[in-house]
This record gives structure tokens, sequence and C-alpha cells, in this order.
């Protein structure tokens, strides 16, 4: 190693310090703008540990040269590892940077599409899954692209790469044929996504399970249910079964409960116990109610249905169990005869009923 090559290596770690200082100030200069600017707060959230790794890569990469190491063939080649090394690093570091600003811009759209309530809502739910899916392909393609730039700065690469042009229908047909489950499960998450079928936070009800949609991605979507379980399903099930989804359209749904009681119930009176309840109810959301005679079945009991329309799902299952239990104590407290009971005509009692008839008739 002669002079000239040590009086280079304070040259390269003054070129690598003084460009993670440079990236130091400018995190600090934005942190400060973040608390005003929301897409300052997400670059530095998701663009620090990135942007260290490429200044510092390419300072690296700038100020290294052939001959640090030394004019002998050996440490020649040594030092054409290490800046190639250096150029791949470079490469990754630049590519994890442009992932991470791209989804810091995102985030800034997806931030405010979060709080967008009412009639809205729907559609900045379907704008957020879009978003949620189109990055993450776009995350993929460059990648992918990264690794074979990567790949083709090998000379041996970039040789068995126009070998193979010619073979690349063949290879082509081979992969499409392997990878067949996974690109159907990509395709069937664009299709969600662009044909509104399904969004993030939708209510779905999937394998007889209540859930909400929590994740949604290119192969895959969580479901998150009533009881903080997590139902994992591949994309391709929602194109190819049917489910149920509460939100389609929008978030109201109607609340159901069925009470089935006596012939002596008075109904005209539970029907204003019942409006007079829902309307101390915060659940109800003011709009659709009543109650009605649906039925009289075969065991002698008449069925009611209490209908009344509520926010969302999440509302309308506490709002059903809070009638329910208001209709089973109101109809217990003050109308007892009209609890279900079922009667039983025994042929001994139809006898003796018969023969007391008939006394009376001779009477």
């Amino acid at each position: 190693m002669n002079v000239q090559s040590l009086a280079d290596w304070p040259i390269l770690l003054i070129a690598v310090i003084g460009s993670i200082l440079l990236v130091e100030v400018f995190r600090r200069v934005l942190n400060r703008a973040g608390r005003k600017w929301a897409l300052a707060r997400h670059l530095v959230e998701h663009c620090t540990w990135p942007a260290f790794l490429m200044a510092a890569a390419v300072a690296a990469n700038a100020a290294f040269g052939p001959g640090m190491f030394g004019d002998t063939p050996a440490e020649r080649g040594l030092a054409g590892t290490v800046e190639r090394v250096l150029g791949l690093v470079t490469i990754a570091a630049v590519t994890w940077l442009i992932v991470q600003a791209a989804y810091a811009l995102t985030d800034v759209v997806l931030d405010r599409l979060v709080l967008v309530e009412g009639e809205r809502n729907r559609r900045a739910r379907r704008i957020m899954t879009q978003i949620a899916l189109v990055r993450r392909i776009a995350a993929a393609v460059i990648i992918v692209v990264a690794v074979g730039a990567m790949l083709f700065s090998f000379p041996q690469v970039r040789a068995l790469g126009a070998g193979l042009l010619a073979s690349a229908g063949i290879a082509g047909a081979v992969v499409g044929i392997a990878a067949q489950p996974t690109i159907g499960n990509v395709l069937a998450g664009l299709q969600l996504a662009f044909s509104d079928a399904l969004r993030l936070d939708d209510v779905v009800v999937v394998e007889k399970e209540w859930g909400r949609i929590e994740e949604l991605t290119l192969t895959y979507v969580v479901l998150r249910l009533w009881d903080e379980r997590r139902l994992v399903l591949p994309v391709s099930y929602f194109t190819q079964n049917p489910f149920e989804n509460w939100t389609r359209h929008g978030s109201r749904v109607l609340a159901v409960v069925y009470l089935r009681v006596d012939w002596a119930v008075p109904v005209p009176k539970v029907r204003d116990a019942l409006y007079e309840f829902l309307q101390g109810n915060p659940l109800w959301d003011q709009k659709d109610w009543t109650l009605q005679v649906t039925d009289v079945l075969p065991n002698g009991l008449v069925e009611l249905r209490a209908l009344m329309s509520a926010a969302d799902s999440p509302s309308s299952w506490d709002l059903k169990c809070d009638v329910r239990e208001f209709l089973v104590n109101f109809v217990r407290e003050n109308y007892p005869d009209a609890l279900p009971r079922f009667r039983v005509d025994f042929p001994e009692t139809q006898v003796s009923a018969g023969w007391h008839r008939e006394q009376g008739d001779d009477k």
C-alpha cells in the first residue's frame, strides 16, 4: 500500500461521515417542519434509515478508488470486489429509499381519507384499498427491477441472460404454470380493489363468521372477527365463493328482534313502549322502526318482530341486545299473563268436559 492510497482513506472516511451529517441536518429540518407539514413527518418516519444508508453508500462509492488497497494484482482484485459490493449496496439503498418515499407520499393521502366520515366514507375506503394495492404492486416492480440491475452488474450474468433470451418463451410458460395460484391471487386482488366489491373496513360475513376487513393484500385478506380473532383467506376465495358485504353501498343496517309471547299480549301498548325506549337509546339512528305481529306459531305462541335501524353493524348488534332485554323485562313486569305458555289437552280432560256439558244440558 503506497502513500497515495493511505491518503485516500481519510478522504473516504470524511466523505462518508459528511454525507451522514448532511442527511441528519435534513432530517432535523424535516422533523421541525413535520409539526405542521404531514408529508415532512411521514418522510422522517419512512426515509431516515434508507437515506443514511444511501448517503453513506454513494459517498463511499464516489470516494473509493481502485488503487486504495495497493497496486498488486491481488490487491487490485480485492479493490474491484469492494467496488462491486459498494455498487450493489448503492442500488439496494436507492431502491429502499424510493419505496419508502412512495409509502410516505401515499400515507399523506391515506391519513386524509381515514378522517372522511358520513356518506363519503364508502368512496374513501375504496380509494384507500386501491392505493394500498397499487403501492404494493409498485414496490414489487421496483424491487424486481433493482434485483435485475444488481444481477446484470456481473458480466457472467449478462452473458447468461443473453443466452437465455432464446428460450425465454419456454421459461416463461414453465414459470407461469408453476406460479398459477400466486398469479391468480394477484389478479383476484386487483379485481376486488378496482371493482369495488371489497374495501378496507368493510363488514362481511364469511363462512358464517362476522368481521371487518382489516388488511387486503394482493395474495390474502385478513378478516378481524367480532371476538378479536383473525381469519386469513386467499384473495381468490372472494372471487370464487359467495360472501355477505353489509357495507357495500352504505354502513346503515336494520336490527331485528323476535319475541314469542302468549295471545294475551297487548300489542299496541308494547309498540308504544318500544318507541319510547328507542327515542332514549343513542344507538338508534332516529329513522326506521316498527313492531309487527309476523306469525302465529304452531305451538300456539304469537311472534312479534321489532325492527330498528342503526348507523352500522356494531351499533345494530348492541341495539338488538338492548331492545330484546327491554321487551323481556317490559312484558314480564307489566303483562305476566302474556308470558309464553303452552296449553295441553289430555283425552281425560276432553271426556270430562263433554260429560259436564251433557249434565248441564240435562239440567
